[in-house]
């Protein structure tokens, strides 16, 4: 088994302490990081190891991206600047009409080459043909956690709600041995699923101990709807279910109140916070402080490139921060390795492997990234966690690996053809939307 090492750079560990080695040194040996420590001298020949060269830049954890839509690549700025209902029942669902498993595939693929280009190496994935999903993250060499999204309507995909509860179990089953996918039983919300869906998909999670990953709280005007639907707020209708445990995993979480955030942390659930697509579509402000202050287990997320429009993670950082200080007018709210950590430590936490990914120590997943600081907007550093959040942009990001595998070195991806996939996309977004595309 060839031995992989990563040196010459400051190694973020994102450890409980933030500890960071200053000229660090990384080595790889299958899945699994072997040492994380000082430089030291190399053994072994040459030929049993591939070195990649930090030049001077940060090594951390690979970057976990919580909620997002990888498909919707091909809708990116399809339907920009409106409400939520409008742009979900006017826009959205309408183009997803004539969803393809080819289309899927191209654009999760297009996801994944973005993913890896700009540092994420996991993330949590909730769509239509979500085999194609799971296909394209195997292709890529990524990390995720894919659903077929449910609902009472027929879908493009699997047709009646029986068939999606079946898929869902297939697609647990396929993924249950596989070193990198799993899948997740993901109702898509409760304004689109009846009792009976929500009941039959609790009962999938808690037989296959999958996750339940859904939409909840997305603003006020969901709440309203939802307690008009079923005569209470959203999370008391998953708690009369049963649904609130340490599987449930909530997309988005902004209107949500103190005592619910309590419960929410008692029960051991997961919340996605995605704040850049809350923003775009006037969602309002999730209380992020408040679930950390409460323990919750909170993760970052882009959501889908039709919300967003992109799914740089450290973008999502810089906005996650900054919005934070704003909306409490305190400079002091979310600090930068707190935001950090959201997409490192914390947000492992999130995608139910905690100690296991984001964080570098021996043992741990090798899932890692190097940033390049060696330029101007990033000169001089006088904190590195504080240049991530507020500096950094996806553009960066000079090496990828995943379960210690070099998805990108130098800044070309290596497992992808770049130029097929953007050929693959801009086809697949034609025959989707009928629009020209550029």
């Amino acid at each position: 088994m060839k031995e992989l090492c990563i040196k010459n750079g400051a190694i973020l560990t994102m450890d409980e302490a933030c500890t960071v080695i200053e000229d660090g040194m990384l080595l790889i040996e299958g899945s699994r990081i072997t040492y994380c420590g000082p430089a030291k001298a190399e053994d072994g020949p040459p030929s049993q190891r591939r070195c990649l060269d930090a030049r001077g830049g940060l090594i951390m954890p690979g970057l976990i991206n919580g909620h997002t839509h990888a498909a919707m690549t091909l809708m990116r700025g399809l339907a920009d600047d409106l409400p939520l209902d409008l742009w979900l029942n006017q826009h959205i669902f309408p183009a997803e009409r004539n969803l393809t498993p080819e289309a899927v595939y191209w654009g999760s693929l297009l996801a994944c080459l973005e993913m890896i280009r700009s540092g994420a190496t996991s993330f949590c994935d909730m769509y239509l043909f979500a085999g194609q999903v799971a296909r394209a993250a195997h292709d890529a060499g990524l990390r995720a956690v894919v659903g077929e999204v449910l609902y009472d309507f027929d879908s493009p995909s699997y047709g009646k709600i029986d068939n999606g509860l079946a898929v869902t179990r297939e697609l647990i089953d396929e993924l249950a041995e596989h070193p990198r996918l799993s899948a997740a039983v993901m109702p898509h919300a409760l304004y689109t699923c009846s009792r009976s869906l929500m009941e039959k998909a609790g009962a999938l999670s808690a037989d296959t101990g999958a996750a339940l990953d859904i939409h909840l709280a997305e603003n006020q005007g969901e709440t309203e709807q939802v307690q008009k639907m079923w005569g209470k707020r959203p999370l008391a209708v998953l708690e009369e279910l049963g649904l609130v445990n340490e599987r449930l995993w909530i997309n988005h979480g902004v209107d949500l109140n103190l005592d619910e955030i309590g419960r929410l942390a008692a029960a051991g659930a997961r919340v996605a916070h995605c704040p850049e697509s809350n923003m775009k579509l006037a969602n309002g402000i999730a209380p992020l402080q408040e679930m950390l202050a409460a323990g919750v287990k909170v993760g970052l997320g882009t959501d889908g490139c039709a919300s967003n429009n992109d799914l740089d993670l450290f973008g999502e950082m810089d906005t996650c921060a900054k919005l934070a200080k704003a909306s409490r007018l305190d400079p002091t709210a979310a600090p930068a390795s707190a935001v950090v950590s959201l997409c490192t430590s914390q947000g492992a936490a999130a995608f139910g492997r905690p100690g296991d990914l984001g964080v570098l120590r021996p043992g741990a997943l090798a899932d890692v990234i190097v940033v390049d600081t060696n330029q101007p907007h990033l000169t001089p550093m006088y904190n590195p966690l504080s240049h991530l959040v507020y500096a950094v942009r996806g553009g960066d990001v000079l090496h990828t690996v995943c379960h210690g595998e070099v998805l990108m070195a130098e800044g070309k991806v290596e497992v992808l053809d770049q130029d097929e996939v953007l050929a693959k996309a801009k086809e697949q977004a034609r025959a989707l939307t009928g629009r020209a595309v550029l």
